[in-house]
């Protein structure tokens, strides 16, 4: 068995996974007291989704997740919800006072004397998988626990379990929907632990799905709970060949073999599609090629940023229909990435071709002149 260990931090952090944990239960037929009817086989631990749930000698199914706040507000929902019976109670911790929006205070004082609780905890699950891959971290870099502490604790968790992958789910503030004003200074902070500690970072941001909700869902002014469970999904989705049988990334590591190019380079921009409101669902016949066209368009992105800006990523552009594949050139034409102590090549195959690119660069007003000379000094023939 290959477990993974959910960690929630924060109240972003906690109220989405409240979300994902709710939607697991209802995909795995488990009720809200952590019982699953349909399951006969009593202590038999071959299921796919006991990746991320343990089972109990009665039956029950408890999650492998840790939620974790700095003040007991949000937990307290949490301890008295629906799933309340789901959640083990020494897996909720919090704290007596928040960090008041201060990475200083989430990383540095009311953070730190949390932090060795968060671990111990965490240790305990770790030693009663057979086999943990990695863990799965949910929070929001705007405020201050989700900066601070979820900044710290990847710090200790890369020190103890330096091997084990990290995916992390990051909630990203955004100028038209902030609610602190020092959102910003916590988010610089804080991406430097996600750069260094984490494989995988999947980007997410308020003011996108709001929009999305506003947009295709027909929700008028979008709560948190629509927010929450709209992330939730595209979290499930992007998770279940880790919970039920398959061949597609069935290990988190293959999500950074798969999509990570460098180790510093891993901050992936989530978009999910479609997004159908109820109303509309029973009505609508959609086709693989419109799916596939939604889910390249920027309003189906989970952050607001526009992928297709070129000067964004200009060489991206660089692939006309006349490129050759690699493995298609003969093995003297092939050269490294780049020639020690030189900047990055690349060669194009034809001397007239290399004009032709050439000349494109160097009439593309989007693209900076750094970045167009750059380009054209990695087509120079070795």
């Amino acid at each position: 068995m290959r477990e993974i260990i959910s960690i929630h931090i924060g109240q972003a952090g906690i109220q989405v996974g409240n979300a994902c944990w709710e939607l697991y239960c209802l995909e795995h037929g488990i009720e809200p007291d952590g019982t699953m009817p349909s399951d006969t086989s009593v202590g038999v631990a071959h299921d796919a989704f006991n990746t991320f749930f343990s089972e109990t000698g009665s039956g029950k199914h408890v999650p492998r997740a840790i939620f974790v706040d700095l003040e007991p507000t949000v937990i307290d929902e949490v301890r008295t919800g629906s799933y309340r019976q789901l959640f083990h109670p020494e897996q909720l911790i919090s704290g007596k006072e928040d960090a008041a929006n201060n990475f200083a205070r989430g990383h540095y004082t009311v953070g730190k004397e949390i932090v060795d609780l968060c671990l111990d905890r965490v240790r305990k699950l770790a030693d009663n998988c057979t086999g943990l891959q990695g863990f799965l971290v949910f929070n929001a870099v705007g405020g201050g626990t989700g900066s601070g502490l979820g900044s710290l604790l990847l710090e200790r968790l890369s020190v103890d379990y330096g091997k084990k992958s990290k995916l992390g789910f990051t909630i990203y503030p955004s100028p038209q929907v902030s609610t602190a004003v020092v959102e910003p200074y916590n988010s610089v902070l804080s991406t430097h632990s996600l750069l260094e500690h984490t494989d995988v970072a999947v980007l997410l941001d308020n003011e996108a799905i709001y929009d999305i909700c506003r947009r295709s869902l027909d929700i008028e002014r979008p709560t948190y709970t629509n927010l929450n469970r709209l992330i939730s999904q595209i979290i499930s989705s992007l998770t279940t060949s880790l919970r039920f049988d398959g061949a597609i990334n069935v290990d988190v590591t293959e999500f950074q073999t798969n999509l990570v190019p460098y180790p510093r380079i891993h901050f992936m921009l989530s978009s999910y599609a479609p997004v159908i409101s109820a109303e509309k669902a029973y009505h609508e016949q959609l086709s693989v090629p419109e799916i596939t066209n939604a889910v390249f368009e920027p309003s189906s992105m989970m952050a607001n940023c526009n992928h297709q800006d070129q000067a964004n990523c200009p060489v991206c552009g660089l692939v006309p229909h006349w490129f050759q594949v690699w493995h298609q050139l003969p093995a003297t034409h092939c050269c490294p990435w780049r020639r020690p102590g030189k900047g990055p090549a690349c060669r194009v195959h034809d001397q007239q071709q290399h004009s032709r690119c050439r000349g494109v660069l160097s009439h593309r007003p989007q693209v900076r002149p750094d970045v167009r000379q750059a380009c054209v000094r990695a087509l120079v023939r070795w």
